[in-house]
């Protein structure tokens, strides 16, 4: 078996087990072995709380729906920005 099959079946398996510690301990959210999870329907505040959010410092946010983090794109693009400005000084300077 490749693994990436492996890899989606352990996923998959940590979704359903997460979903099931969720529903048993009625916590639609929260973390499981210290790996976030979201069982509530999705909201658009909750989508740009989590997906772009100037005020959030963190790259990793909590999922906006499932397990393990999302990405806070605001943060993934000031980073991206400051890394091409060093590059850019860094070739000004050579």
């Amino acid at each position: 078996m490749r693994l990436s099959h492996v890899l989606q079946i352990l996923f998959t398996a940590a979704t359903v087990a997460a979903f099931v510690y969720a529903m048993r301990t009625r916590q639609p959210s929260g973390r499981i072995l210290e790996v976030p999870y979201e069982f509530r329907a999705p909201t658009a505040d909750r989508l740009r709380d989590r997906l772009w959010n100037p005020d959030e410092p963190r790259l990793f946010t909590p999922p906006v729906l499932g397990i393990g983090w999302s990405i806070n794109l605001f943060q993934l693009a000031v980073r991206a920005q400051a890394l091409l400005a060093r590059a850019t000084e860094r070739r000004e300077d050579a």
